[in-house]
């Protein structure tokens, strides 16, 4: 096939999303096991946090005497001296986190493992030692998936072959490199026999047959493996207006930045975290929020306050998150819905009102959701029966089939913080219900 039948044909397979993907070879039982992991912890992490800078990028584009100095000086100040991946660890399962990410190389080629492909790895700075073995045994022993991230694009090579550093132009390709691809293929390898088992793969950029050439390495020594960039949909920092087909994981940022920035960031909420998670199980997908470790190897205090937050609401509404998948509608106004696999349950999420205070009632009415003689309505982690300091109010829960729809009657009772308010989604549980008429369940 000549080379320009080729690309006709990429741009032929194309997805509208615009990410090139050209080849699924996950197996599907796989693709609905991850699918079921639903929230993951991303982690970017190289040795240009020591300036707070974009983890990579600043290397396009860059002098020569800038790209000297990124390459030769900032690896040797590279020293997290409290560096404690079993905390990164127990941060994400407190979250409800069932699986992780980790950077094992970006753009700029520098490798946070151990490889025999180059010296510029972490072996060679003061730290000394393999960080991505240190996360990846760390997220294990708690019982977190392990998931790899490894950039195609690599900086140094080209720098070392001469090369302007680029992403688009054609001859920075590994598809045009025989040698980088060849290079790139050995790292690949050295990540999927020397670590144990690895159950995710992420392989950034958006280069069809290189993806795909990376991709086929993973599935050789692993056919379990779920390549997820490159395989399926991973739409970053948006996420899609209505459910999609096939799994599908959304990537975004605690902040703006991916890698760590002590200074101009701008975190969202835990409750913006929250309700994008809720819609994201909604809509049938994976999210993977992503955390950036500071130079010396903590989670800032900022990202751990977030996940704090959502490890609160976790504790309380955990089962929602568990076991679902899309409802007929992902929602009703305010109200997020899902329901769980295999029986007859629906899980409403109330984002609004903010702040609702203890001992308000609120009522909201569900038209898709029906009752039966067994419905049963209740509020995730209150039993409805006190509210304390008055007696005198029955805060239970009750549900009332009307023309209009499934009414449903909720009070705050459940004192979560001092203050008597609560800010993020309360979550309702309606069992034993079918689909209204004229609405239909996949």
């Amino acid at each position: 096939m000549r080379q320009i039948s080729l690309m006709l044909f990429l741009s032929l397979v194309l997805p509208a999303t615009g990410q090139q993907q050209l080849l699924n070879l996950n197996k599907v039982d796989r693709e609905a096991w991850f699918s079921e992991l639903g929230f993951g912890m991303f982690i970017h992490w190289s040795y240009d946090v020591e300036l707070g800078m974009v983890i990579s990028h600043s290397m396009v584009g860059a002098s020569e005497d800038y790209l000297d100095r990124y390459i030769h000086e900032l690896p040797v100040r590279f020293n997290p001296d409290s560096f404690e991946p079993d905390e990164w660890a127990e941060i994400a399962k407190e979250a409800g986190m069932k699986y992780m990410v980790f950077t094992t190389k970006h753009h700029n080629g520098f490798c946070m493992y151990d490889t025999r492909t180059t010296d510029y790895n972490i072996i060679n700075t003061p730290f000394g030692k393999d960080a991505t073995r240190e996360v990846i045994d760390a997220f294990r022993n708690a019982g977190i998936a392990i998931g790899i991230y490894f950039s195609p694009d690599d900086f140094h090579w080209l720098y070392r072959n001469n090369i302007l550093i680029s992403r688009s132009r054609p001859v920075s390709q590994p598809a045009n490199n025989p040698d980088l691809m060849e290079y790139l293929k050995v790292q690949m390898r050295e990540l999927m026999t020397n670590y144990g088992t690895i159950d995710i793969v992420f392989i950034d950029g958006n280069h069809a047959v290189t993806n795909t050439e990376i991709a086929k390495v993973c599935w050789e020594l692993n056919p379990d493996v779920v390549v997820t960039r490159g395989a399926i949909e991973t739409p970053e920092q948006k996420l899609p207006d209505r459910p999609l087909p096939s799994p599908w994981e959304a990537c975004f940022t605690a902040g703006d930045q991916w890698q760590y920035r002590p200074t101009n960031e701008n975190y969202k909420s835990a409750r913006e975290v929250i309700e994008m998670l809720i819609e994201t199980r909604a809509k049938g997908g994976n999210l993977l929020l992503n955390v950036g470790p500071t130079p010396g190897g903590t989670i800032p205090p900022e990202q751990a306050g977030i996940l704090n937050e959502v490890a609160l609401w976790m504790f309380i509404n955990k089962e929602s998150m568990e076991g679902i998948e899309p409802w007929v509608v992902t929602r009703e106004g305010d109200v997020w819905l899902t329901r769980k696999k295999r029986q007859p349950a629906v899980y409403a999420y109330l984002t609004r009102p903010l702040n609702w205070r203890l001992g308000d009632r609120k009522v909201f009415v569900l038209q898709s959701v029906k009752s039966t003689l067994d419905t049963r309505v209740s509020v995730l982690g209150h039993a409805g029966k006190v509210l304390e300091y008055h007696p005198e109010v029955d805060p239970s829960a009750i549900c009332v089939q009307t023309p209009e729809g499934l009414s449903v009657s909720i009070t705050m009772a459940h004192r979560i913080y001092n203050d008597r308010k609560w800010p993020n989604p309360v979550v309702v549980k309606l069992d034993n219900v079918e689909v209204a008429n004229g609405y239909m369940m996949e």
